[in-house]
């Protein structure tokens, strides 16, 4: 029974010691400037993958613009100035 407790109690220690160890590699790594560079990289794809939807989003709302437009200018209607909202109710 004192063996069994004293097995376990050898087997967390060796554990702790093991998990401080781990601990003590990625600390070092995250503070190293390979770990810093490769954030800086990745970060930097994240914000050319943002700017690229922003630049897409921004095409698909011009062209949906100018079908509007079209549609409009087919029927007779005459398409409100920019920046203006439709329905707006009153004028400023």
């Amino acid at each position: 029974m004192k063996s069994d407790i004293a097995g376990r109690a050898v087997g967390l220690v060796v554990t702790g010691m093991a998990g401080a160890a781990a601990y003590d590699g990625v600390k070092r790594f995250a503070r190293s400037r390979v770990a810093r560079a490769a954030t800086v990289s990745v970060t930097a794809w994240g914000l050319r993958g943002a700017r690229a939807a922003e630049t897409g989003a921004e095409k698909v709302r011009l062209a949906t613009a100018d079908i509007v437009s079209e549609a409009r200018d087919r029927i007779g209607e005459q398409a409100p100035p920019p920046g203006t909202a439709a329905g707006h109710g009153h004028e400023h």
